[in-house]
């Protein structure tokens, strides 16, 4: 069972010296508690006290990381079992799978769709991680050749994927120093894959074929042997199958500091998929329960935009909204004659509002007042948009230098802000806008003269 603070604190020197970046021994002891930061931190802790918190001080779900160091993708490290907890840190890995069996030209041509695939939301570039590549083929020398052509085609983390020991090692000659993730070890190999992977310092993926237990006997002799960043790829056959395991999996490393399984997972949607939408579906599940590397099958735009959205909104931080800077935007060309709207810094508020400017074609400045992230109502009804903030932002962020009127356009459903923002900004016209962003060009071109 995992220490308290207060009995890690036994361990600790009692000096409160902060060379470990916190106030007090005690308020350390705490972090390490709740294993958000490492016993090892602590530089004055004795041999034999640092001993006895490694167990307190490491994440359930160890920490792993794959690819180059450019492009690397991490995985692991979460300290909750679930989000509103406190968040998640390490979003999955979305990986597309190359069969190496496949003509090299359609290979290259994949690869080139998906390393050139990114797409952005609320100010937040989103992309595919990587490439899985599969010896279909059981040849040792097309394996290592697609390897080495992809490695030269993309930057991208790569999951080598064979289980013959030879073949991995000559894809290995060609990759290995972009550090891919080895998958992967099984009961019959798994001696030779940990030796490739003490040997290439490689993170090495444990196959799972008979349930958890075989599981972790597997990794626990693997750990013994050297190796220290494991993947778990349990067999899982359908959504059911999927929550289930990847639940229980969770729960044994968070709940019962299960050593043995206390890594990161890998999936395989497609391979329990008898369409692109069930993979989909699959995938989408394995995002929210709780898959660190996620390999499709399939890569299409259609495909991928909603499971990377849907990523980016389980691992955003739930305590911290996404917000842009508080500033004056030039949406299009403004120039001095041009209208101003004004909104608040919440980022999908701002991006909405920006373009439905842009696409109206009509240029005009946008005033972001900062709401610490809140969306207009919200925001309003929480106190941290409203008169006084407004004019502030009018004030400090010196509008009236880019500007030759005196208006400004407020959201309509915050009209009620009207009066007492005239008392603020003396001599201004308060105009008010539409109550939905989409109307904001046909109101612009009905309403703007000047």
């Amino acid at each position: 069972m995992a220490l308290t603070g207060i009995e890690i604190y036994k361990f600790l020197p009692k000096t409160n010296c902060k060379k470990c970046n916190f106030p007090t021994c005690l308020a350390f002891a705490m972090k390490v508690a709740q294993k958000t930061v490492d016993v090892s931190v602590c530089p004055d802790l004795s041999p034999e006290s640092k001993a006895a918190l490694e167990a307190a001080g490491r994440p359930p779900i160890r920490l792993v990381t794959i690819g180059p160091d450019a492009k690397k993708v991490e995985v692991g490290n979460e300290t909750v079992l679930f989000r509103h907890e406190k968040t998640f840190f390490h979003p999955p890995a979305l990986m597309v799978r190359i069969k190496d069996n496949e003509p090299l030209e359609s290979i290259e041509k994949t690869v080139a769709e998906v390393s050139s695939y990114s797409v952005e939301r609320v100010g937040i570039d989103m992309a595919p991680n990587g490439f899985a590549i599969d010896n279909l083929s059981k040849d040792a020398g097309t394996f290592a050749k697609v390897a080495a052509s992809v490695a030269g085609k993309s930057e991208l983390p790569l999951v080598l994927m064979s289980t013959d020991p030879a073949a991995m090692e000559a894809a290995l000659e060609k990759v290995g120093g972009n550090r891919p993730l080895i998958y992967g070890a099984n009961a019959e190999n798994w001696e030779k894959m940990a030796q490739l992977a003490a040997k290439y310092k490689c993170a090495l993926a444990v196959i799972g074929k008979d349930g958890l237990d075989s599981l972790s006997e597997l990794t626990e002799k693997i750990t013994k042997a050297g190796v220290e960043d494991l993947v778990l790829a349990p067999n899982t056959a359908n959504l059911s199958d999927s929550i289930n395991t990847l639940t229980q999996l969770r729960r044994l490393a968070f709940k019962k500091a299960f050593k043995p399984l206390g890594y990161p997972v890998i999936t395989f949607p497609g391979a329990a998929s008898k369409s692109v939408e069930e993979e989909a579906i699959l995938a989408a599940q394995q995002i929210g329960k709780y898959a660190g590397i996620i390999v499709l099958d399939h890569f299409t735009p259609a495909l991928f935009y909603p499971l990377l959205t849907l990523r980016l909104n389980i691992y955003t931080d739930p305590q911290k909204h996404i917000q842009v800077t508080s500033a004056i935007y030039p949406i299009g060309s403004p120039k001095e004659t041009s209208p101003v709207c004004v909104t608040t810094n919440f980022s999908l508020t701002y991006f909405s509002v920006a373009g439905e400017l842009e696409s109206s074609g009509f240029p005009a400045w946008l005033l972001v007042c900062d709401t610490e992230g809140l969306s207009v109502l919200t925001a309003w009804a929480a106190g941290k948009f409203d008169a006084e903030r407004i004019a502030k932002a009018v004030k400090t962020l010196n509008l009236a230098e880019k500007i030759s009127h005196q208006k400004i356009i407020l959201p309509g459903k915050v009209a009620v802000l009207r009066g007492e923002l005239e008392d603020e900004l003396k001599g201004w016209d308060i105009m008010i806008g539409p109550p939905e962003a989409m109307d904001i060009g046909s109101y612009l071109k009905q309403m703007w003269k000047n």
